[in-house]
This record gives C-alpha cells, structure tokens and sequence, in this order.
C-alpha cells in the first residue's frame, strides 16, 4: 500500500480538494462530456486514497473511464486502496496493456492482491507480461490471509562482511525498488535472515565498521504460514512498523510493512463487527443486491427458526400463562436480560482472545470471573425489579417477587457464562469467536431464558 500522507488531513495545503457531493458531481460532468485534461487536473490535487473514494460515489461507468484516463502509477496506487469486489469490477474489461502498467506500478504484496481478484484465466494470461513475474507467481501460492500473502518482495538486504560504506551504498541502489525503508535485513550467502540494522544504526556507524559488529542478532520475524491476525497481533505487542517474513529453513522471503498490517487490523475487526450482526463477515458496500442477501438471508433464517423455538417454549407453558396472565407482562424483560448479560461477557472474551490478552487456557478463570460478576449484577437487577413489582402490587406480590427475583438472578449467570464461555469453546475449534455474539447465541439465550423463567414460575407463582 503507498505510504499515508504526512500532512493531517485538518492541515491539507491550501488548494488542496476534499472530496465532497460538490467535487463529485463536477467530476461526473466532466467525465461524461470527455474533459480528460480538466479532470486530470482536478485529481491531480487528490491523494489515491481519495480518488478512491471518488471512484466509489461517481457512476460506475464514468469511475472505468476515469481509472483508465490516470497516469500508471497513480492508477496503481488507487486501485490498492479499493475494496476487493469493487476492484475487481472495475478492473473486468480494462485493456490487458493497461492492466500490465498499472501492476508494474506497484509493490509486489499489492500487485498480487490485485491479481488474486481478477478472473483466473486473466491472471494467468497477464502474469508473463509483468516485469515482478516470478516474485508474483510465489505470492499467489501462499494463502491470501497468511504472512506470504501479505508480506512484499521488495526489501533491502546487506551482507555481514560488508563495511557501512558498502551498505549505504547498496541503500541508494535499492531506493529505487524499496519505496519505504525502515529495517536493513542481514543475510548471509544462502539468503537466511542473521541480523537486522535500523535506519539509526544504518546513518550513524563508521563508514568502516562491519555490518556484522553493529548489527542486532535478536530480532523478531514470522512465518510465511502465519495468519494475517497474528501477524497484526505481534506489530501491536511489540511495537514494530515492519515484519521480516521467513520460510521454514529461516531464509528471508520478504517484509509486512506498518501500513499493510493496519489494513489487516481493520479489516479483521469490520469482519468481527459484521460477523457479531449475524453477516458473512465479507460483505462490502460494492456487494450487488444479490450477494449481500445471500450473505444475510441464512442468518435471518437462524433467526426465524430460533424465533420459532421461543414461540414453542412459551406455548409448552400455555396454561402457566392462563393462570396468571401478569407473566406474560415480564416475558420482554426476561429476552432482554439474558440478551444484555451474554453480549456484554462475550463482548470481554471475544476482545480478550482476538487481541491475544486472553488463551483459550484461560476459560475457567475467565468463567469464573464473569459467574461473580453476573450474580453481582443479577442481584441488583432482580432487587430492582422486586421493588417495582411490590410498588405497583402487580398479581400476589409476594410469589411473584420470589420468582422474578429468582429468574433475574439465574438468568444474569446462565446468560453471563454462555456469553463468556462459547468464545473460548468456538475459538478451541478454530471458529471465529465473534460467531458467539451472532444471532444464533442471542437467540440461544432467549430459549434459555423463557425455559427458566417458565420453570420457576410454575414451582413457586402457580
């Protein structure tokens, strides 16, 4: 990905645009009447980031025709800033020539994230015409969301027998492949990572001292079958703004750099976002109508059937209700609590266990932790709402403040250790945890709560 603009965004230089319904609309006139130089000027004052947005809100055609009018580079760099879908629509029916400019334009990591989304038979017709074609080729055979598939090709490497004067200048010689420096890598003749040099170490050691004399031999690297999370998990903990990436015989394969790695952080956390709302947790605001119903539509049908299940358990308990309608009064109140209670525990853990604070050998602390918590909470909840049962002397007051009181409270940790503990059960089987704050969980919860609730009524209210 190109480098994030220095300048804050509240301080662009003066002239600078923002892209706005105004500066759509213009661009769309000019795009549609063929302006070609007047629209080049306009984005001229755009950073890719924000032609990419342009793209998105101008019409999709006119978003083709202004992708194909931009220079190579800049095309580049735009299109690495498209969500994948909306990419790879754009890119169907561009010219192969055109395609073969805008890839050479870019890093390796995001000229094969770009081929990954294009039609096979395209891909494979355009890999020989590339100038990275072999780099490429060995960055699509990694999987997409692995350290390889993520990591770039272009890093600089120097060699521990070589003096400072040598490394600075194999430094100017990369400057041209190697858009970002952060971190010399030391390799030996085999190409296995020995040693790491920061741009510090790089700019203030002697010209004549060895690079094997300065250079740092404990450094921190991935695997090239690492998962991207993983990878993002580990540039937190340590506070790093690039990767080395090795293969199993600890030779150097390429880098994750910082700009890389926060994408993976977002994108991993709108895909728990988007799984925790009962999506597919892929779902793109570029997605055809089509897509995003079946994306949704089986989750709306785990709804419905859950929905139904509460339905049948009210219904088992028919008469309880007919014997003291004033339960059904309280029926919402009981949906919500267990609800409320599961989303807020799974909420911990499934934060806990994505950001690595929380392992899965952590559960019975964990468990243990939330039960204190909800009997707490039950207790306050069930107090609360026996008084405004006793106030407002609904039904026989004292029955029916026995048994709310009782059904918050056993509610509270039923719900409180489901929510806690499916996270850790579903990640122990290499699930998401996110699905634990789903529509299946939350309806679970329900079926859970209606059965108590009905159980202990029936023993003490009825």
């Amino acid at each position: 990905m190109p480098a994030a603009p220095e300048t804050p965004i509240d301080d662009r230089p003066a002239g600078l645009l923002e892209v706005d319904a105004s500066l759509v609309d213009d661009i769309t006139a000019l795009l549609t009447h063929g302006q070609r130089g007047m629209v080049l000027n306009l984005v001229a004052d755009l950073y890719p980031a924000d032609i990419a947005l342009l793209l998105r809100h101008v019409p999709f055609d006119e978003a083709r025709r202004l992708l194909r009018w931009l220079p190579p580079d800049i095309a580049g760099d735009t299109v690495a800033e498209l969500d994948d879908t909306f990419r790879a629509a754009l890119l169907e029916d561009l010219p192969q020539h055109n395609l073969t400019q805008l890839l050479d334009a870019l890093d390796t990591d995001d000229a094969a994230d770009v081929l990954a989304d294009l039609p096979e038979q395209v891909a494979l017709d355009l890999l020989p015409t590339l100038e990275d074609t072999e780099d490429l080729t060995e960055l699509l055979d990694y999987g997409e969301e692995t350290a390889g598939g993520l990591m770039a090709r272009e890093f600089l490497s120097i060699r521990p027998e070589w003096t400072f004067a040598e490394a600075t200048e194999q430094v100017r010689r990369s400057s041209e492949e190697v858009d970002e420096l952060y971190t010399a890598y030391v390799t030996d003749a085999d190409g296995t990572l020995v040693g790491v040099l920061s741009l510090k170490q790089l700019l203030l050691s002697p010209a004549d001292a060895l690079v094997r004399d300065v250079m740092e031999t404990e450094f921190i690297s991935v695997n090239t079958g690492v998962d991207q999370e993983e990878v993002g998990r580990i540039v937190q903990r340590y506070d790093l703004v690039s990767v080395p990436v090795l293969d199993e015989h600890g030779r150097l394969m390429g880098r994750i750099t910082i700009d890389d790695v926060v994408d993976v952080i977002r994108d991993e956390a709108e895909e728990d976002i988007q799984i925790m709302s009962g999506l597919t947790g892929d779902e793109g605001t570029a997605d055809t109508i089509f897509r995003i119903s079946r994306g949704r539509l089986p989750w709306l049908i785990v709804g419905l059937v859950g929905s139904g299940l509460s339905g049948s358990v009210i219904t088992t308990f028919e008469g309880a209700l007919q014997q003291a309608v004033v339960l059904a009064t309280f029926i919402p109140i009981v949906t919500a609590m267990g609800g409320n209670a599961a989303v807020q525990s799974a909420a911990i853990a499934v934060q806990g266990l994505s950001s690595g604070e929380l392992w899965v050998d952590d559960i019975f602390r964990r468990v243990g932790k939330e039960v204190a918590v909800a009997m707490l909470n039950g207790a306050v909840v069930a107090a609360l709402l026996c008084t405004a049962v006793a106030v407002f002397n609904l039904g026989d007051p004292g029955l029916l403040v026995a048994t709310l009181g009782l059904t918050m409270l056993a509610i509270s940790i039923t719900a409180t250790t489901n929510g806690a503990l499916i996270p850790f059960i579903l990640t122990r089987f290499g699930i998401d945890p996110a699905s634990a704050m789903g529509p299946f969980v939350t309806t679970l919860n329900d079926i859970l709560g209606l059965t108590i609730y009905f159980l202990i009524a029936s023993y003490i209210y009825l």
